[in-house]
């Protein structure tokens, strides 16, 4: 690439999300990387206005929304040459025609684990002091506290966290637990137990970890080879009192049996992701005193999102200056990861 070079960009993706990501600054700097096709942005590739632009397109900036990059799709695009995705995951729109026709690709994943792993930071914080259900007792029993002896030991000091899933949050949360006096456990066959080590935790078999933990936070990608990784046997293993986290996938946890464990006031569990998500209205979790609930605001939202808007123009830049991506994804990457 020449570096001065202005490709033809095209930016798919949600108008809400694109309103959100793609504000003044965001939109100078694309402007000054690349000719950008107005109106912004593009929903779909049905029109023929649309297909007329996508056939002098070379680099597409997409987000949540974009609609799959199909092999009629691509057809109407002989110059693409790039993609740039200012989100996570890029499997929902990511084709095998994609990979055939050898384009980049990139994605902010990375970028967002930041938030992840900042709520999930302040997950296990609140674990290990039982906050949110303190905060469910204190409703119930206002002006007596004498449940704070049933939630056990209050502390964040000489607790095991138990990290399944040394995926980039994962990382990122064992790295950010060295802020706490806790011993950091890993559990997950890919990684590697210097890199662990690096991170501050140590590498260990699952049952191992889940025997340990005080605190079990999941981190693992939505595959038919994690679905329920964490299930009956698994919950039984843990700890009377232990605190299931999980910002990853619904599916990775089983649903049915967290219920029996929760609703046994054995473990308590704080879930921002769920399944199905939302959980129906009548799920015993939203009553359990011991679960806390939130509506998948882990990852990037607000002006975190445009972190990762600025991290595709970061590719999109080293692009057109001829050096490597810093986040390319390929198609072996989409069968171990989000």
């Amino acid at each position: 690439m020449t570096e001065g070079r202005r490709p033809r960009a095209l930016l798919v993706m949600d108008p809400a999300h694109f309103r959100v990501q793609f504000q003044e600054p965001q939109l100078r700097r694309l402007r000054a990387l690349a000719e950008v096709a107005e109106p912004l942005p593009v929903t779909g590739f049905g029109d023929e206005r649309v297909r007329g632009l996508l056939r002098r397109t070379e680099v597409l900036i997409t987000s949540w929304g974009c609609p799959p990059l199909t092999a009629e799709v691509l057809a109407d695009a002989p110059e693409l040459r790039a993609v740039f995705h200012c989100a996570g995951t890029v499997r929902p729109f990511v084709t095998d025609e994609v990979w055939r026709r050898g384009i980049l690709v990139t994605s902010a994943a990375d970028v967002n684990a930041i938030a992840v792993a900042e709520f999930t930071l302040a997950a296990v914080i609140f674990a290990g002091k039982k906050a949110p259900f303190l905060a469910q007792d204190a409703r119930r029993h206002r002006d007596d506290w004498s449940y704070l002896e049933r939630r056990g030991e209050l502390s964040n000091r000489e607790r095991t966290v138990g990290i399944v899933g040394f995926s980039r949050t994962g990382r990122r949360v064992a790295e950010r637990l060295r802020a706490l006096e806790v011993d950091v456990l890993v559990a997950d066959p890919y990684a590697d137990a210097g890199e662990v080590a690096a991170a501050g935790g140590r590498l260990v078999p699952l049952p191992e970890l889940l025997r340990a933990g005080d605190v079990l936070t999941l981190h693992v990608p939505a595959l038919p080879a994690t679905r329920h990784l964490i299930g009956a046997a698994e919950l039984a293993l843990l700890r009377d009192g232990a605190t299931v986290i999980n910002t990853a996938r619904g599916s990775v946890l089983d649903t049915a049996a967290l219920e029996r464990e929760c609703g046994s006031g054995r473990l308590h569990a704080i879930l921002d992701v769920t399944e199905p998500e939302p959980l129906p209205a009548d799920s015993p979790l939203y009553d359990l005193p011991n679960v806390m609930i939130t509506p998948h605001v882990a990852g990037s939202l607000g002006s975190e999102t445009r972190r990762m808007s600025e991290s595709a123009l970061d590719e999109l830049e080293r692009y057109l200056s001829g050096r490597p991506p810093r986040a390319a994804v390929t198609a072996d990457d989409i069968a171990v990861s989000a």
